[in-house]
């Protein structure tokens, strides 16, 4: 008999609202999100939210093209007129290579800065 299988950085997913979040601390944002939203101070709330930041591409000495590079961001929002993508981040996923090179291409593409909570 196996046991299941434990999340990569012990987080456990939740659903709130009928919707699915990666982990407590991201569903907990969402309310306080959901909140400044029906008070006016923020409008527009998404969830999971994709920007591209590489179109797809056709190797010739491959078959098949590659996938476009997408940053899939935990909320994004209006506020003050400007959009704002938070992505919420403990210690561990803050220091990965892709999550960095990412945030980078989020700048330098989007002209967004990643808000991380």
């Amino acid at each position: 008999m196996t046991r299941p299988k434990r999340p990569k950085y012990a987080n456990k997913k939740v659903v709130l609202n009928g919707t699915a979040f990666d982990s407590k601390k991201e569903a907990r944002r969402f309310g306080e999100l959901q909140i400044l939203e029906r008070a006016g101070e923020i409008k527009d709330l998404q969830t999971q939210y994709a920007f591209v930041l590489a179109e797809s591409v056709k190797f010739n000495s491959e078959p098949r093209s590659k996938p476009a590079v997408k940053y899939l961001a935990d909320f994004v929002y209006v506020r003050d007129g400007r959009v704002v993508v938070e992505d919420v981040k403990s210690a561990a996923t803050k220091k990965l290579a892709v999550y960095r090179l990412k945030k980078h291409l989020m700048k330098s593409v989007h002209g967004i800065e990643v808000v991380e909570i």
